[in-house]
């Protein structure tokens, strides 16, 4: 049946006069559907929007639709199925209840719109949330939309709008000029905090620190190492599992994850040092906790990366004070990412200046990044800057030599 705009006039039980205009159509399915307006405008741009999607296929009714708290919820049956890792899973899932919920629960998503997205995210901003969670959320929601759309539920993705339009404006250019770049001495250790800290470091957290400076190996990759993964003959760490925080041993996150590390004599001797003293367990474990099991990441943090730190003075003032007025001091760097950091730098830094000056592709490879795209957002910065100035100077030279020649050989001739 063709697609009709008309207008419906009837009676009240008071016997007051209305009229609306109904559109009247069938779906996709080829099921009949009525949908009633105040205004003729209104009615014919429903009517261009649904035969558009009706021709594409994407047309779903108002009252096929579901909210989007029903929506959220097929979304994470589907990514549990799909057997996502528990902590992937997690985080989902608190983005669904913290962030979307309370906010956009009952929202039909035939409602969701690109301003209704926008005024969510101007919501989560107003309420507290930073700017990387808004971010992860509203991805999360994309995520819902996509899912609703596969089943049915949802004719358009108002967070892949959003994504094409910022793709083409200046908020992309924005974005990116508002990230901040790591800082050397603030986000990454200088060498010579690196020294004061492996100086002061003892126990058995100090080989972990050690391989950490030297490999820049994640958290949860050092977690997982196993001594059948360190070839000491060879010079190299393969790495081919990793820990999660639910202790969990898996694969890495991605196929770069899976990578071979050099390492050079003194970290070799250090392990070698260090075997002879590790814990023995089941899993075979290069740092595992006293039993041998694998060792928790908070410990790792609280006894073996901040106790050194304190003691060398690594400290900064956290702009707090305790009852006396006294500025409460705190550990300059709380996370293993800063040494991940610091030996991304330190490849990166030229020999004249203690770094080895490896090109970005073998930076990308030793990192285990999944692309040199990402590689160069993050530190990129760090590379030596080149000077055109005197090469180019020396090139024309070069080729205007050439042409002078060829010049006086003509007119010699």
């Amino acid at each position: 049946m063709h697609m009709t705009v008309r207008k419906r006039k009837w009676k009240t039980a008071k016997g007051e006069a209305k009229e609306a205009w109904v559109v009247d159509y069938a779906d996709s399915g080829g099921v009949r559907r009525l949908k009633t307006f105040e205004r003729k405008k209104e009615a014919d741009a429903f009517k261009a929007a649904a035969t558009t999607q009706i021709s594409d296929g994407v047309h779903v009714a108002e009252s096929q639709t579901v909210t989007v708290e029903k929506a959220a919820g097929d979304w994470l049956r589907s990514c549990e199925h799909a057997g996502l890792e528990r902590a992937t899973l997690d985080q989902y899932r608190q983005h669904v209840d913290l962030h979307i919920k309370p906010f956009l629960g009952a929202v039909q998503l035939s409602k969701l719109g690109v301003p209704t997205v926008r005024a969510f995210q101007d919501k989560l901003r107003e309420d507290g949330r930073s700017p990387s969670m808004v971010k992860r959320v509203t991805v999360s929601l994309g995520g819902i939309l996509a899912d609703a759309q596969e089943r049915g539920t949802c004719a358009r993705n108002a967070v892949r709008e959003m994504s094409k339009r910022r793709t083409k404006g200046r908020a992309r250019q924005s974005e990116r000029r508002q990230k901040a770049r790591l800082r050397v001495g603030v986000d990454i250790p200088t060498p010579a905090e690196i020294s004061t800290l492996l100086g002061a470091a003892e126990g058995r957290y100090r080989p972990l620190l050690v391989t950490a400076v030297f490999t820049g190996m994640r958290a949860s990759e050092l977690r997982g190492l196993r001594w059948s993964d360190v070839d000491l003959q060879e010079h190299v760490i393969h790495v081919r599992q990793r820990a999660d925080k639910y202790q969990e041993i898996g694969m890495p996150k991605s196929d770069a994850g899976q990578r071979t590390i050099p390492i050079g004599v003194n970290l070799i001797n250090t392990l070698r040092e260090w075997k002879l003293g590790c814990p023995k367990g089941d899993l075979d474990l290069v740092f595992p906790n006293g039993e041998g099991n694998i060792e928790w990441h908070p410990n790792i943090i609280k006894r073996g990366l901040i106790p050194p730190q304190v003691k060398a003075g690594l400290m900064v003032d956290t702009g707090q004070r305790d009852g006396e007025g006294r500025p409460i001091m705190a550990a300059k760097y709380t996370g293993l990412h800063s040494l991940r950091h610091f030996f991304a730098s330190w490849c990166i830094n030229q020999p004249q200046h203690g770094g080895l000056g490896l090109p970005p592709k073998v930076v990308q490879e030793r990192m285990g990044h999944s692309s040199i795209t990402m590689t160069m957002d993050v530190y990129g910065h760090l590379f030596p800057s080149t000077n055109d100035s005197d090469a180019l100077a020396t090139a024309e030279e070069k080729l205007l030599s050439a042409a002078n020649a060829t010049q006086m050989r003509h007119g010699a001739s």
